[in-house]
């Protein structure tokens, strides 16, 4: 090899390290959290004008049908000066258009021999351009735009490392645009997890937040965080006419607080107050009175009959820092209130003790229950919105008290997990749905129906969990693949490292992860992309105002939306109405469940059921 070729291979490779040390920094800056999508632009811009060593480089996006482009960011390297002149267009040929679509970079060593039709001679000899460096910009197959490298002056060659370089940049520049969707997305779900999709207020999780923030060390003296607690408890309302009355409510409550305190809205019929500072408790009376003759007058006004009482709950009243216990003494106390009549305020009471003697009896009885037999499993079964079939059933608990009454598992569900009953029972109820399991008959075109149970957090939080997931397959005889276990997002996140290495545990089994609930919890984007999960189980606050509600049915195109893009299915949960089921199936949601379909049952009736929905006609 001569000198001379020796000389331009170690050229080259100089260029091309340069090259790629260039990319290198410019994937760090890119991704860094604070980037924006036009930061992004102006280092894409910058770094691609220095390393190539041209005067302009211009960022556009480019409409196929008009053959046009659009300029979203130039730069001038000479004067460092970056802009976004949205009224440079620029109309291009047909042939040019095609090349986007079909190649990685568009070489123009000479414009005035190569560019002159294109549609784009007036432009670049206006700007005294004399060699162009196109890159088209192309994300999941679609042709978003083209980065142009503009060389000021007369032409000049562009070596196969520039090009490679010059492909390499628009490459950045679409992974810019996919870094700003996927931030705008986590956005939009994390809007979800602490706002009300209604009010815009922070919702009770969020409020929880806040609240743990103000439950720091309090300086003897000081009263600490005080919660008011308003309860609306006013005629049923449908649709936007409920919201309307809410969204009024919450406007006249957020002027009158004029930012000295926060507003949320804890549940369909209450808000909390949490003031930013501390206040005794006639001061606290006093703001909670105001609130109450707030949200009375503005539902009269409406024509909506309702009765606004409100709880006060005060930290000191607190055995230990709980945001949790004061959110729930504050309710408790505007319960009272409601339930006595005699007055609209109450202040929590920590000496009051007829709830919790009422708490221990229901727990013995619950106790006494369990061993007679008077617990049951139920099941609501899971439907295919295309074929209608009942294709899978969540098991659920059910108490046949002696009264003859057969309770839901919400009416009881916390005292058995206070009292520790949540393990044996838990336990128990899994073993049980597997074996009933067994008797779902399997259609003849597909597959045996599959077994949903819930997991509680204390049960998750067990050693023992994934053990004695085994066993109970193993004494029932259920395959692994018919099982799926759901969890709730609150169960997962105390200890996300430990949680990932449990459900990993439990999938090599051979069953699936549900997370229930999905969109009412803390989780975030970071935290599911972790998670090993098999289904999103949309909450049923998400369906009841579908179809006629435009904020439901954004958050259910959102969360659908995600789900596809994650590669999981999605359950939509408490679905009452045909509408309904149309409106899931136009967002992308093919299963679902709720009382349109059936009620919970006993195994017998949902055998009969799976038979019935699996027959044709």
């Amino acid at each position: 090899m001569s000198p001379e070729v020796q000389a331009s291979v170690r050229e080259r490779g100089a260029w091309a390290r340069r090259h790629n040390q260039a990319l290198v920094s410019l994937a760090r800056r890119v991704w860094q959290d604070a980037c924006s999508l036009e930061d992004a632009f102006a280092v894409i811009c910058e770094t691609a004008a220095e390393t190539l060593d041209v005067e302009r480089v211009n960022i556009w996006r480019h409409d196929p049908e008009a053959r046009r482009l659009s300029c979203l960011h130039h730069y001038q390297r000479s004067t460092g000066r970056h802009s976004r002149p949205r009224d440079m267009v620029l109309h291009v040929d047909a042939d040019y258009s095609q090349a986007l679509d079909e190649v990685r970079v568009i070489n123009m060593a000479s414009v005035e021999r190569d560019g002159g039709g294109n549609g784009l001679g007036e432009y670049l000899r206006r700007h005294g351009i004399g060699s162009l460096l196109d890159a088209p910009v192309r994300s999941a197959g679609e042709l978003l735009g083209v980065i142009c490298h503009e060389h000021v002056g007369p032409s000049r060659v562009w070596t196969p490392e520039d090009q490679a370089f010059a492909g390499s940049i628009g490459d950045y520049v679409a992974m810019a645009y996919e870094i700003d969707r996927r931030r705008r997305l986590e956005g939009q779900v994390r809007h979800l997890e602490l706002f009300d999709p209604h009010t815009s207020l922070p919702n009770r999780d969020h409020l929880v937040q806040l609240v743990h923030a103000a439950l720091r060390p309090i300086p003897g003296g000081e009263a600490g965080p005080v919660v008011i607690h308003l309860h609306l408890d006013a005629s049923p309302h449908e649709g936007d006419a409920r919201h309307e009355v809410l969204v009024e409510a919450a406007t006249r409550l957020l002027e009158e607080l004029d930012g000295h305190a926060t507003l949320a809205r804890v549940r369909g019929n209450a808000f909390a107050v949490l003031p930013h500072r501390a206040m005794h408790e006639t001061e606290a009376l006093e703001l909670a009175e105001r609130c109450t003759d707030l949200a009375q007058a503005q539902l009269d006004a409406s024509g909506t009959a309702a009765i606004v009482t409100a709880g006060i709950a005060f930290a000191r009243d607190l055995s230990a820092p709980s945001a949790d216990n004061l959110l729930r003494n504050a309710e408790t106390a505007a319960l009272t209130a409601r339930s006595s009549r005699l007055h609209r305020c109450e202040v929590f009471d920590a000496g009051r003790h007829r709830e919790l003697v009422a708490r221990i009896r229901t727990e013995r009885a619950l106790r006494d229950a369990f061993e007679s037999g008077q617990l049951k499993v139920h099941f609501q079964p899971e439907v295919d919105l295309s074929s209608g079939r009942w294709i899978a059933a969540e098991a659920l608990l059910r108490w046949h008290d002696s009264d003859g009454n057969c309770r839901p598992a919400c009416e009881f569900i916390d005292i058995i997990e206070g009292c520790g009953l949540i393990l044996p029972i838990g336990r128990w109820m899994l073993g049980e749905a597997c074996r009933q399991a067994l008797a779902w008959p399997a259609p003849a075109d597909g597959p045996a129906p599959r077994l949903r149970v819930n997991l509680s957090a204390r049960q998750f939080a067990q050693a023992s969990l994934v053990d004695d997931v085994r066993q109970a397959l193993a004494d029932s005889g259920l395959p692994p693949s018919r099982l799926c276990v759901e969890l709730t997002e609150s169960a997962l996140l105390p200890d996300i490292d430990t949680a990932v290495d449990t459900l990993k545990r439990l999938r090599e089994l051979g069953i699936s992860i549900a997370l229930d609930d999905f969109g009412t919890g803390y989780s975030s984007l970071s935290h599911l992309k972790r998670l090993p999960i098999d289904v999103l189980k949309l909450d049923r606050s998400f369906i009841a105002g579908l179809p006629d509600d435009p904020h439901d049915l954004a958050i259910v195109q959102a969360i659908a939306g995600l789900a596809r893009s994650t590669g999981l299915d999605v359950v939509a949960e408490g679905v009452e109405t045909e509408a309904q089921v149309r409106a899931l199936r136009d967002c992308g949601v093919e299963r679902a469940q709720g009382f349109l379909f059936s009620k919970a049952v006993e195994n017998a009736e949902l055998v009969q059921g799976f038979g019935a929905s699996a027959t044709p006609g």
